[in-house]
């Protein structure tokens, strides 16, 4: 059986050039017009209160004024004409906004996704580029911003928070016998990132006390998958070990705490380790090329 060789065939390079510009041309500045009138539409769809859009569903003054759900709780009249709010629903506008892209509300951060407003609340729970909120556990801090800026914050307003350089740590949380709910913290640098590490003491049920124990990288949920830790209970001839990635600070530790994704003892268990009501706790950090996980 002989092997046929079938040569392409070529195209005039002159036409062909052509076409290509002309049909990318086109495409570039299809997809730039219809940006362009998805924006348009959105503004249409901003409350004259807040400036956030009016979403589905969608009521109406009887003048045909919009205002969002939000702020229309808070209103006895239209923003607008004055006139009385009503429960008039805007059902044509209802079904434009269902064919409009609206853009994140975090996209002063830099976030560029525009989105179906029935996708809008679930991008936006979850966005990269969404405020941080300060990691402290505990604290009544109310203070949110970019990520570069959490660990200046962390510096200026939360000064007792104790900051060690180094790969190979102990975490000392001194008074854990203290009554009541009580959380340590301490910062760890290394590998070009912070790290904190949390302990905290709840009360349960019945004066039964747990303590947990949880690592967070002051970082986003991409960067901490490079990282695994390990946190160890060690003394008295007796070791407890607990191996896991870090969450990022955009998670917080509320959830690992409720679901016990960490290390979790009781009382009884923290004074086989502790000494004279101080409990030393080994952390371990490792990249991504040194950990098991």
């Amino acid at each position: 059986m002989s092997n046929k060789i079938v040569n392409p065939k070529r195209r005039d390079a002159t036409n062909a050039s052509s076409s290509s510009n002309s049909n990318s041309s086109n495409s570039l500045s299809s997809v730039g017009d219809a940006s362009a009138m998805s924006a348009d539409l959105a503004s249409l769809f901003e409350c004259p209160v807040c400036f956030d859009y009016v979403l589905p569903p969608i009521l109406q003054c009887q003048s045909g004024h919009l205002v969002c759900s939000s702020c229309r709780s808070k209103l006895t009249c239209c923003p607008t004409c004055r006139g009385s709010l009503g429960n008039i629903r805007n059902l044509a506008m209802e079904k434009v906004a269902s064919n409009v892209k609206f853009p994140c509300k975090h996209s002063s951060y830099g976030c560029t996704a525009s989105l179906l407003y029935t996708e809008k609340a679930e991008h936006e729970e979850t966005c990269e580029y969404r405020p941080y909120l300060c990691p402290c556990p505990g604290a009544s801090c109310k203070w949110q911003g970019a990520l570069e800026l959490v660990m200046p914050h962390l510096m200026m307003s939360h000064k007792s928070i104790t900051t060690l350089q180094g790969e190979d740590i102990v975490f000392l949380a001194t008074d854990i016998n203290l009554p009541g709910a009580v959380d340590w913290v301490m910062m760890q640098s290394c590998f070009g990132h912070n790290f904190m590490l949390v302990l905290e003491k709840q009360e349960k049920f019945d004066g039964h006390q747990q303590f947990f124990a949880i690592v967070q990288l002051i970082g986003s949920r991409k960067e901490a998958e490079n990282f695994a830790y390990r946190l160890e209970l060690n003394g008295h001839r007796r070791r407890l070990t607990w191996e896991a990635m870090p969450r990022s600070i955009h998670e917080g530790v509320a959830s690992a705490i409720l679901n016990s994704d960490c290390l979790v003892f009781d009382t009884s268990i923290a004074q086989l380790f502790a000494d004279n009501g101080n409990l030393g706790i080994n952390f371990f950090p490792n990249g991504s090329k040194d950990c098991n996980l």
